[in-house]
């Protein structure tokens, strides 16, 4: 188990969630890995979306688990003087059963840990899909009518439903982005993120969360195009007040934006 405390705590020099050619990203771990060291960081984690049993361009390949470990090993052993390289997974939660056998079948794979991300909900009808509802909003709002009767409360109340539920799986060390359809929804009907009933569903979670112990991530990959971070930077002194474990990812998908918004991230946490 990695000490994410020591690290965060002794330096902001570290991102533990990038996307590589293994998944959705655009560049491979080495040039991850070479921009990396060039920006003198001292930490840096891959976590490519986790295989999946529903169709989805994102999502890595079971075939390629064993390969993407391999790489980050060798990559690790190539730059073991200059930066501390691991192997991770952001696993997409559906429901409890994929979860549970995503996690057990990757334990081989012996990775360094994992990240628990919500991006599907399952659609408003009796077809047992599972709707990506992540991504940006020109794809996420025709989904509204096709899916979901254009009820965004519910889908709001959906994505929460589904975070809850994997915080109570288990089986991952980070939770990932827990608020991120905050975005799209906001886009969808203005303001909907203020409102009382959205924000007694976030500190619902973040009690769950740190009654099971994961750490936070505040994950800054929206910050440079939406001015936003999720968790939603209104929350930062109540992450603050609970003393909540916090790690400060940018979700890069490529090497330029490995440490993109981090900085703005960690300054608002200093003046909180």
């Amino acid at each position: 188990m990695i000490n994410f405390s020591a690290i965060t705590s002794s330096t902001h020099s570290y991102n533990f969630h990038t996307h590589t050619q293994f998944c959705d990203g655009h560049a491979t771990i080495q040039e991850f890995v070479e921009e990396a060291v060039n920006r003198q960081f001292k930490h840096l984690g891959f976590t490519p979306h986790g295989p999946l049993n529903v169709e989805s361009p994102c999502n890595m390949s079971r075939a390629d688990v064993v390969p993407f470990v391999n790489e980050v090993r060798r990559m690790q052993a190539i730059h073991a003087s200059a930066i501390h390289i691991y192997a991770g997974m952001e696993m997409d939660f559906l429901n409890t059963r994929q979860f549970t056998e995503l996690t057990q079948s990757t334990m081989a794979a012996q990775l360094d840990y994992r990240i628990g991300s919500v991006h599907f909900i399952p659609a408003f009808d009796d077809t047992d899909q599972y709707i990506d509802i992540d991504g940006r909003f020109e794809r996420f709002k025709p989904k509204m009518s096709l899916y979901f009767h254009g009820d965004i409360e519910a889908v709001v109340k959906s994505y929460f439903n589904q975070q809850m539920l994997m915080v109570e799986t288990g089986g991952f060390d980070i939770i990932g982005h827990f608020d991120k359809i905050g975005l799209n929804a906001s886009l969808y009907s203005t303001g909907i993120d203020q409102q009382p009933w959205y924000d007694r569903l976030v500190i619902n979670l973040l009690e769950a969360i740190l009654d099971h112990g994961y750490i936070i991530e505040i994950n800054t990959k929206a910050w440079q195009q939406h001015n936003r971070f999720f968790p939603n930077q209104k929350y930062f002194p109540l992450l603050k007040k609970y003393n909540a474990p916090i790690i400060v990812n940018s979700d890069a998908h490529y090497p330029a934006l490995i440490d993109s918004g981090r900085p703005e991230a960690l300054q608002l946490l200093k003046l909180c």
